[in-house]
């Protein structure tokens, strides 16, 4: 595949990637920004608590248009034609006190303060609580390999960086007052102001008015808490922004081009475009996502802990499953429970082992394509790990390991396959599947299973079965196994109105389950003898 093929089809591609990264080459044809430097994506996070699945894919689905963008220009990740910002929102007013932090009195007595001077209540030898989150974000972006450059909003603040767009938000504050207060209640009104400055005595970020006194200077004048009359610079990390006003000085003063966000930002979105617009730039192209949902398809809040955390995925599940779960459709809502990491694990691999055979335009729309890319420079169908296959699916594991019960390990686990494959060579991954099966098994299936009784029909039909096993050769492969399956289950003397019911007969007398594998492919993995144990079981129960 040349570079040409790729640009060429990448531009016509329909995946959602490159429709982003279409919409960000409109802006930019010739692929680069007017000054030469490099087109930068943003992502933004409020260290008022610890990142999670929400920072996660916010910072994927970002990194899939930056590869998807530098797809469609020619340019490889090394040649720096691109830059990812993740952005920490540090210098934001502490409101609120979260049940789950330690060193309550500490953080209450540091109420309103911005978060990056606020002590580090985990006692970790961090200089603040936002330097104590910051460093957790990093460590987490880095678990997943991320390419990105972090910059926190203290640092640009306190060393002067963000300074000459304060005066350009100070210079435009009546017009940004004139986008602002139309969107306020009345209340809010009297006191609401772009720029929220400091206090020199509690140094505590304040919501109260200001006039601005010189705005090239930077000076500004308020009221304190105290009552006094203050006259001092907003620069220099004496000030931070309202949130709208905040996020539109940012892509200013950055020169952000591209950034997405969640539904519940919508209307931020629309105000702080507005006011880039007014301090004389252009809003950056970006995507609205929707939110994800609890099994209820109710949305998942921190507060209320419905959620699924990134622990609890890679308990579970794979890094790989996660991102292919959340690539589809990013405009849809998406129920995020531990329930379907399974599905996600098997389409994953499913797609893994397609990509090698597709034709480019299909590659393009394969999830794996762009998550294979995400961080590892990924160019072509021939790259390792394209085309690759597990022996077995996601979901026979934890049938496996449901049949096992309290004999299920990863070494149990790992012997049948052995035994199954005959030493073939698989994938690094397996390994891991098979701890999170064992995993997901014992926290979520074997609670939930009951094998039981078959009626007299049923008993008659595994009767059959059995027999058949009795005979059927050492070798005899999983395909063979389920043609007899089958067979078995279409004679009339059995009474079956349909295979399904008969596969469901299986399911529940032997696993226990209402859904459960191939049962060819699981006798062969279980094994015959073991397989015509359960059988047994189940004729006794009858």
């Amino acid at each position: 595949m040349t570079e040409q093929t790729l640009i060429e089809a990448a531009r016509v591609s329909k995946a959602w990637p490159f429709q982003e990264a279409q919409r960000l080459l409109k802006r930019y044809p010739d692929g680069t920004k007017p000054d030469g430097s490099p087109v930068l994506f943003e992502t933004g996070y409020g260290p008022s608590g610890l990142p999670h699945i929400g920072t996660f894919q916010e910072v994927l689905r970002t990194t899939l248009v930056r590869r998807a963008f530098e797809a469609l220009i020619g340019a490889r990740p090394e040649d720096g034609k691109t830059r990812l910002v993740a952005f920490s929102d540090d210098m934001d007013g502490f409101r609120k006190v979260p049940d789950n932090l330690p060193n309550r009195e500490l953080l209450e007595a540091n109420l309103h303060k911005p978060l990056s001077r606020i002590p580090d209540p985990f006692e970790k030898g961090h200089e603040s609580f936002a330097a104590h989150n910051n460093a957790m974000l990093r460590a987490f972006l880095d678990r997943f390999g991320f390419d990105y450059e972090f910059v926190a909003s203290s640092d640009m603040y306190n060393s002067g960086h963000f300074d000459d767009a304060l005066r350009q938000v100070l210079r435009k504050n009546q017009a940004i007052l004139d986008i602002m207060l139309p969107t306020l209640r009345e209340e809010r009104r009297q006191t609401y102001s772009p720029v929220l400055p400091i206090s020199p005595a509690t140094g505590k970020v304040l919501q109260v008015p200001v006039e601005i006194v010189d705005a090239d200077a930077g000076l500004v004048r308020f009221t304190d808490e105290d009552g006094s009359v203050i006259e001092q610079s907003a620069l220099g990390g004496m000030s931070k922004l309202q949130w709208k006003v905040d996020w539109a000085m940012r892509w200013y003063a950055l020169g952000v081009d591209y950034e997405m966000y969640g539904k519940d930002l919508t209307d931020s979105g629309v105000q702080s475009g507005k006011i880039v617009q007014v301090l004389g730039a252009r809003k950056p192209e970006g995507l609205i996502y929707e939110l994800f949902l609890d099994q209820n398809g109710e949305k998942i809040s921190k507060s209320k802990g419905n959620g699924l955390t990134i622990e609890e995925w890679l308990t579970y599940g794979s890094e790989e499953s996660l991102g292919f779960y959340i690539f589809p459709n990013p405009k849809s809502a998406k129920h995020l429970h531990v329930g379907v990491i399974p599905r996600a694990v098997d389409d994953y691999w499913q797609f893994r082992e397609r990509l090698a055979e597709q034709d480019l335009e299909k590659q393009l729309g394969n999830p794996v394509w762009h998550l294979l890319r995400a961080n590892g420079g990924y160019e072509g169908a021939e790259a390792p790990g394209a085309g690759e296959t597990l022996p077995v699916t996601y979901g026979l594991l934890l049938n496996l390991a449901s049949v096992l019960g309290t004999e299920a390990t990863v070494s149990n686990l790992r012997e049948y396959l052995d035994s199954y494959i005959g030493g073939a060579e698989t994938p690094p991954e397996l390994d891991r599947l098979i701890e999170t099966a064992v995993n997901y098994t014992r926290d979520y299936i074997a609670p939930t299973l009951h094998k039981r009784a078959p009626t007299a029909q049923e008993a008659a039909a595994l009767a059959a079965l059995n027999d058949y096993l009795a005979n059927a050769p050492a070798d005899i492969s999983a395909e063979d196994l389920q043609t007899e399956v089958y067979e078995i289950g279409k004679r009339e003397e059995y009474g079956f109105e349909n295979l399904r019911d008969w596969f469901k007969a299986l399911y529940q007398t032997l696993l226990g389950s209402d859904q459960g594998p191939r049962m060819g492919s699981f006798i062969a993995l279980y094994g015959v003898e073991n397989s015509r144990k359960l059988i047994a079981e189940a004729i006794g129960r009858s």
